[in-house]
């Protein structure tokens, strides 16, 4: 994780630095070490030798050697050629890690019942999981992706991941909301991808979420998304697959336009956004889950209130209910004729 401070402690998982080395050990023999014990060494964490307990983030477990030791034996058949003084480094470091290995039981894999939630502490260890998994998939790719217009930097994050599923021939599909169908981004990375991705938009969806071939998920573990959950319990997996089928059945294709509200001067997010004002929730709510700001949700409930004729908060929810906007929306023509009905808006 970023800010870790390795500049202090250069060196690589082959061998540990003296105080890493007692923090490690430590943690092999009982399991875990408290988060505190860990900060005087930010290499563990950056080395990912120890990792968040997912059943109580103030504890840190251990990566099992022999974990470790699998770890680096894969990047060393790729060198092995270039450098035959590494493979010797890394034999000594097997040596190492396997007289700590003595004093444990291997961990079992998530496919034979052990743990199936690992917390991805950091962006760098969220980034090499999401690579782990793009390289072994074979099939199809689910994701969700909340919030507004999509930044150009954020595409390009990704790019080379979906380029590189594209040639593989793995399909693609993703849901957005609908405000990201006007961000000129998300249209050309469209483009870009061709058939091998479909898009659909709703009025709001679910926080972010990644399927690589139903069988492993990523999903945002704090708020600012610098921690991730990896999910590879089958049942955990299945369920977030099935939340994305109803999703995927009841969003509208980019490629199509968005229904017609039936209500002369009301638009399509105006009637999203009633709804959710008839349902009890603040601006700032709103605005969060249509992924637009809240001057822009403010803007569209005083164009309501013009077009409802209504003067106060309160009366809009009254307008709302009896045009019908916090339901299904009626025939084309409904009528907007109010006693009373000025052209005023909430203050």
């Amino acid at each position: 994780m970023a800010g870790h401070g390795t500049e202090e402690h250069p060196h690589g998982a082959d061998r540990l630095c003296e105080a890493g080395d007692r923090v490690y050990s430590r943690a092999v023999r009982r399991g875990r070490v408290a988060r505190r014990d860990a900060e005087p060494v930010p290499c563990l964490l950056d080395l990912a030798l120890l990792h968040p307990d997912p059943d109580d983030m103030d504890w840190l477990v251990p990566t099992s050697p022999q974990e470790v030791m699998t770890r680096l034996l894969r990047g060393l058949y790729d060198e092995v050629s270039a450098s035959q003084r590494r493979v010797g480094s890394a034999v000594a470091a097997f040596e190492w890690y396997a007289g700590l290995g003595r004093q444990v039981t291997p961990a079992p894999s998530a496919s034979e019942g052990g743990s199936a939630i690992r917390v991805l502490d950091g962006l760098a260890r969220i980034q090499a999981a999401m690579d782990e998994a793009t390289e072994a998939c074979t099939t199809e790719v689910l994701t969700v992706q909340p919030g507004g217009i999509r930044r150009e930097a954020e595409l390009s994050e990704g790019l080379h991941r979906a380029l590189e599923l594209r040639g593989r021939g793995v399909r693609m599909r993703d849901l957005y909301t609908h405000v990201a169908r006007h961000g000129q981004g998300l249209l050309n990375y469209l483009e870009l991808m061709g058939d091998a991705v479909e898009a659909r938009t709703l009025d709001e969806v679910i926080d972010r979420l990644i399927l690589f071939d139903r069988t492993v998920a990523f999903i945002p573990a704090n708020t600012d998304r610098t921690m991730a959950l990896e999910l590879r319990h089958p049942a955990l997996v299945e369920y977030l697959v099935t939340v994305f089928e109803r999703l995927w059945r009841l969003a509208i294709p980019l490629t199509a336009p968005l229904p017609d509200t039936g209500i002369e001067g009301i638009s399509h997010r105006e009637q999203s956004i009633a709804a959710l004002l008839a349902e009890g929730h603040q601006d700032a709510v709103i605005a969060e889950r249509l992924g637009i700001s809240v001057r822009t949700c403010r803007a569209h409930i005083a164009r309501l209130s013009e077009t409802l004729g209504a003067a106060s908060r309160t009366q809009l929810g009254v307008r709302i209910a009896q045009v019908g906007l916090d339901g299904p929306a009626r025939s084309v023509g409904a009528s907007l004729a109010f006693p009373d009905q000025g052209s005023r808006t909430v203050r």
